[in-house]
């Protein structure tokens, strides 16, 4: 969560729930990554039966699931940022499916970039433990099971829940109310049935409350943790579901917390919160 006025990480509770609303609109639209001036080339070459950039360093990008082309968008900074964006978009979604194996190459056309942005992007993604380096291949989504979701869930509430019970004793009313915007966005963000830009929505409102204690290394850690909750399970299965209804629920206990928070009431508080993390979300 990030408070009405300046947050530890120096970022207004405005500032950040605009940020939400514009990573929604991001989520929405699912894929909008720059198309490079070179990526015309390597259509050209491929139609002409030339080899390709994957082709040249060895990765196989035949019987590859599809991933739908996106439409090219207008920005052309940051590319490798935008991708990581997109693909993190597409492994909330279940676009990325667990277990299977995708190149830079063929990613790389989907997105209309080269392939080293989308290389790069996927190597943070192996190091977040999202996906896993197959040598000469590409790269595979890492396969979950429950079990891990609730190991996930544990920790995230070892970590966030003392540190909520402490903050609901010492922050005062005016402070929670000015999280209100951010509570709000994830109900707007549920509404919307997409669990991509609920997810954003859900952790802007969770760091939020966490930036308050004042230290950045506990946001960082509880963020990773909470980010890697929202990856689908194998099978394609959402974590504490994924259905329209079901996240509309799951945001509404956003506000009934921030009310208790408000109102200073720590038995409500400490009900709520254990709650919520229990559906894991």
């Amino acid at each position: 969560m990030k408070q009405g006025t300046q947050g530890s990480a120096g970022t207004t509770t405005g500032e950040a729930a605009a940020g939400a609303e514009a990573a929604a609109g991001t989520a929405r639209s699912r894929y909008r990554v720059p198309a490079q001036p070179n990526a015309g080339e390597a259509d050209r070459r491929r139609d002409a039966g030339g080899a390709t950039e994957g082709s040249a360093r060895g990765e196989h990008t035949h019987g590859e699931p599809v991933l739908p082309r996106p439409r090219p968008a207008v920005q052309r900074s940051s590319v490798r940022g935008q991708v990581l964006a997109a693909l993190r978009t597409a492994l909330v979604t279940g676009d990325l499916r667990p277990g299977e194996v995708y190149s830079g190459p063929v990613l790389a056309e989907r997105f209309g970039v080269s392939a080293t942005p989308v290389r790069e992007a996927m190597q943070q993604l192996a190091q977040e433990g999202a996906v896993e380096v197959v040598p000469n291949r590409g790269f595979r989504v890492v396969e979950r099971g429950p079990r891990e979701l609730a190991e996930l869930a544990e920790v995230r509430a070892l970590i966030e829940v003392p540190v909520m019970l402490r903050l609901a004793r010492t922050v005062p009313a005016e402070r929670w109310a000015g999280l209100r915007p951010l509570a709000e966005a994830t109900v707007r963000a549920a509404s919307s049935g997409c669990r991509a830009t609920y997810a954003e929505a859900d952790r802007s409102f969770h760091s939020a409350v966490l930036a308050l204690a004042g230290n950045q290394q506990l946001v960082g850690v509880a963020e990773e943790l909470h980010r890697r909750a929202q990856w689908p399970l194998v099978g394609g299965g959402a974590p504490g579901g994924g259905t329209r209804a079901e996240l509309i629920a799951d945001a509404h206990e956003h506000t009934a917390l921030l009310d208790a928070l408000i109102a200073g009431d720590l038995d409500v508080v400490r009900a709520l919160v254990g709650e919520h993390f229990n559906g894991a979300e």
